[in-house]
């Protein structure tokens, strides 16, 4: 069985407060787009060992055990301990550490598909609890459907958000930024305008009221993801904005834009 585990973007990301367990509620718009990486799965010859770990495509720093691959199969195996042993291959495609969910979708279709193929008769439910235990952007790859999130991310309804019709440019300068770094320098406040008012008006009123909050520390830290976002604007996108914590810049586009720029990762792709 295989799968193509899907990119995700942030529209608008408010950080409302911080949390007594050291964790951020926040309130965002999760929408999934075509940039994909690659998942198989098959039965495995060896029986001494639950898997058999390939791995291509971008490299991945880290041992197979701390792949979130293997950690949503052992998660799985704790559940449904007689599962048999398989081989996974994950092709990687999907730049990491950017701010676009490669690594919760891969943990995420892995659960679904080992669901699926060993008719295990979890519920979308079910599988979106154990997905919040990998990571809390997990929880949105189960349904794979524009989202309001909020919570850390895990609490999910469904929204009426799409932009079918629009093109799409992803491009990520050569640049990582930490995570826990964005968050460290991020002020939590109540947005003025509530997101979910904010993304009902049209998008050329998106630029002034939908924002993510982690770009004014993370511009200040690394210019060079702002003059993504500012290189965007020049392109004649209708709204440009970092994704999740960066260094992933999206914009939206309402002709197919050209965009060739040496060094950056860029990926140009129709909204469905």
């Amino acid at each position: 069985m295989i799968s193509f585990p899907n990119a995700k973007i942030n529209l608008g990301l408010n950080i409302v407060e911080k949390r007594p367990d050291g964790y951020h509620n926040l309130e965002t718009i999760f929408l999934p787009v075509g940039l994909h990486d690659a998942l198989e799965i098959i039965p495995a010859h060896q029986q001494t060992s639950p898997y058999e770990w390939h791995q291509t495509g971008i490299a991945v720093d880290a041992p197979a055990v701390g792949n979130i691959v293997i950690k949503a199969l052992m998660l799985m195996r704790e559940r449904h301990p007689k599962l048999p042993p398989i081989k996974v291959h994950l092709h990687k495609a999907i730049p990491f550490g950017a701010g676009l969910g490669g690594g919760s979708a891969d943990g995420a279709f892995m659960l679904k598909m080992l669901n699926d193929y060993f008719n295990l008769d979890e519920s979308s439910a079910s599988l979106e609890e154990m997905a919040a235990h990998l990571g809390a952007d997990c929880a949105f790859f189960i349904e794979n459907k524009p989202a309001f999130g909020t919570g850390i991310g895990n609490i999910l309804e469904p929204t009426m958000v799409s932009l079918k019709g629009y093109y799409l440019a992803l491009v990520i300068p050569p640049i990582h930024v930490s995570t826990p770094d964005a968050y460290r320098y991020v002020k939590p406040a109540i947005p003025k305008i509530p997101l979910k008012e904010a993304i009902l008006c049209p998008i050329e009123t998106w630029k002034d009221t939908v924002v993510n909050d982690f770009e004014m520390s993370v511009f200040q830290k690394f210019p060079e993801i702002a003059n993504v976002k500012a290189f965007l604007y020049e392109q004649g996108a209708v709204y440009a904005s970092m994704s999740g914590s960066g260094a992933a810049v999206f914009g939206i586009f309402t002709q197919k834009p050209e965009i060739n720029k040496e060094g950056w990762f860029v990926h140009v792709g129709e909204m469905t």
